[in-house]
Order: structure tokens, then sequence, then C-alpha cells
């Protein structure tokens, strides 16, 4: 039996609509997520902004694409947990002016409890940036994103 081939470019789609002016209710397949201004910036704060969604994506990227990773290596990562902090340029959402950077400065902190040896982690957090393709939009629009790795062992 032939083993089904993977498409390797799909078509993403979400969709929006725009009850207020500071919020949009997503559909992305069958979930929905809203997002939101909080109420000091005229939204309901239902949900995240636009840009802690793009930070959110990041957190949410960055464990699949890591745990796949270790996957792949022979590794398990459990107790997994990504905090990300930047710094925010709000110069262009406040319509001050054109910033090219938004987000200058990015850390992501990613803890892991893992058996995994120094040398497999050191693989696992060189192919993170190759692959987490959030982390990588990011990277080439000119932000600064750093990875720093907690391993826990068991």
């Amino acid at each position: 039996m032939a083993e089904a081939k993977v498409k390797t470019v799909v078509k993403l789609r979400v969709e929006g609509t725009c009850p207020t002016h500071a919020r949009t209710d997503i559909l992305a397949r069958d979930t929905e997520l809203t997002i939101d201004e909080p109420k000091e910036r005229g939204g309901t704060n239902l949900g995240p902004s636009p840009t802690e969604t793009m930070l959110a994506a990041l957190a949410g990227c960055t464990s699949v694409i890591s745990q796949k990773i270790a996957h792949k290596h022979g590794a398990e990562f459990s107790n997994v947990s990504v905090d990300v902090v930047s710094t925010f340029d709000r110069r262009g959402v406040t319509l001050q002016e054109e910033v090219d950077v938004p987000f200058e400065d990015v850390q992501v902190m990613i803890e892991v409890t893992t058996d995994a040896d120094d040398a497999t982690m050191d693989r696992i957090k060189t192919e993170l940036p190759m692959f987490c393709p959030v982390s990588k939009v990011m990277r080439q629009s000119g932000s600064n994103v750093t990875d720093v790795w907690t391993v826990n062992r068991p």
C-alpha cells in the first residue's frame, strides 16, 4: 500500500466579522476566537488585542514546533511552558508615524522537562528558528527574537 502524500503548500483561511471598531470575531476551521482591545482603548476586553494575538501565535508555534523537533530526534517534552515578552513601538498603532519594526526585541522563554541529552537539546534549539513559521516571519521582519531555554531533567 502506497504512503499518502502530504501536501507541502496549503491555503489557510480565517474569517473575521467586526461588530465594533475594536473587536473582531475570528472563525478558523470550526473554532472561534475574539480579538479585542482593552476597555481603556475603546474595546470590551473580550480577548487579546491584535498585537497580543501575534505574541500568542509565537508562543503556540514555539510549543508545537519545538515538540515536533524533539520527537523527530527521539526526545519528548513534558511540562512545557512558553512565555513571550516583547518591547512594542506603539507609534504606528497610534498613527504618529510608520514603524518598520514594531516588535523590536522579543524574548521567548521556553521551559521544558525532558530526558533529552545536551547534544539533542542543542539540535532542537538550533532547529526551532529554522522551522517555526511565526518566529521566522518575525525575525525576517527585523525583530530581534531571542529564545531562552530552561531545561529540567526528570
